[in-house]
């Protein structure tokens, strides 16, 4: 058995104790799920226990950690996206040197990981990459720190150096002037592209979609209340596109500026009644039982650089997209499929149309 030590913070008087390990992985929760009552869940805390940790440490630095807006959920604030931001740069910077620190106690044990640096992995949420942190880990299975948030700050991470991968998604066939936010931040020669999925966006309504709406025209003619994705997310990108296309301004649809973080935030607030119409994944819909109308297929790519395609660490997560776990998770989801996960392409392959009858 090895021992080896952890990061933890602590005041700078350093008179008080380190900081609750509860709290980082509760802001890393809350910035991807933009809920506590989604966040804790996950974390498996009670509500009670989430807010009073909250309400401590806000008390403790003189700053609010998160905001919790009626009808738009939570997000980090200020402080606690500072907080978790310097966390995630500590852990980068230190995890090499923690790794050649440990203890040796026990009886010697093969290990489940390959004894490298984690991944950094910033990424767009997917309901099917989320669950990578999930599957059941072998030899060959990599390690990895995954973060949730939009397609572009994802990219920027990766353009930056700041992550190893960006997972980000575009419409099947888009309009070059639609991909030049994307590609602005990839460069032909240095980057390639992993497929992960090809999915399906569109309307996610109330069962049986009482309202009848079949597009966003319907959604500002019959002055329904809207639930939009936040700025600088792929989503929220397909969004301007669509209400662009439909000849809309966006103060005539209600509720556009009201924002969620992720899909499953987004069918959360239409099955609550907090919204008549939001827009995000069929798989997301069919989680909640709710009505769905198609209006989109689009593919899931990591970005990473072409120099370490070869690499352990990056060949094992390429071999646990392409192996049967994940393909098991896959065919769990609506309006998922997953011809090619795993396939290294090119950043021209940005531009191609996905074959018919893929879904």
């Amino acid at each position: 058995m090895k021992l080896v030590p952890a990061l933890t913070w602590t005041l700078e008087s350093g008179v008080s104790p380190a900081l609750d390990p509860r709290l980082m992985p509760l802001l890393e929760a809350i910035g991807a799920t933009g809920s506590l009552a989604a966040a804790v869940d996950a974390r498996d805390m009670s509500y009670r226990a989430g807010w009073g940790l909250l309400r401590e440490y806000g008390r403790k630095f003189g700053a609010p950690l998160v905001v919790f807006e009626r009808g738009r959920g939570a997000r980090l604030d200020d402080a606690g996206a500072r907080l978790l931001e310097a966390n995630h740069a500590a852990q980068r910077r230190l995890v090499r040197a923690l790794a050649s620190l440990h203890i040796d106690v026990g009886p010697p044990q093969v290990p489940s990981r390959i004894a490298d640096t984690p991944l950094v992995i910033a990424a767009s949420h997917d309901l099917a990459l989320a669950s990578l942190r999930d599957l059941a880990p072998g030899e060959r299975a990599p390690a990895f720190d995954l973060s949730f948030m939009g397609s572009l700050n994802a990219l920027m991470q990766f353009a930056e150096r700041r992550a190893d991968i960006a997972g980000f998604h575009v419409p099947a066939g888009a309009k070059p002037s639609d991909l030049a936010p994307f590609r602005r931040w990839l460069d032909p020669r240095r980057d390639r592209l992993v497929d992960v999925v090809l999915r399906e966006q569109g309307l996610i309504l109330p069962r049986g979609n009482p309202s009848r709406v079949r597009a966003f025209r319907d959604i500002a003619a019959k002055k329904l209340r809207f639930v939009n994705r936040q700025i600088g997310s792929g989503t929220r990108l397909l969004i301007e596109r669509m209400v662009a296309d439909a000849h809309l301004d966006p103060r005539t649809v209600r509720g556009y500026s009201h924002e969620e973080f992720t899909h499953p935030a987004v069918a959360a607030t239409v099955a609550s009644g907090a919204a008549d119409v939001g827009f995000g994944l069929r798989a997301a819909a069919a989680e909640r039982d709710l009505s769905f109308v198609p209006l989109v297929h689009e593919r899931y790519f990591l970005a990473v650089r072409a120099a370490d395609v070869h690499t352990t660490r990056l060949s094992a997560l390429l071999a646990l997209l392409r192996g049967d776990h994940f393909a098991k998770v896959v065919s769990t989801l609506a309006g998922y499929a997953a011809p090619h996960p795993g396939r290294v392409v090119r950043v021209s392959a940005l531009a191609r149309e996905q074959p018919a009858g893929a879904y």
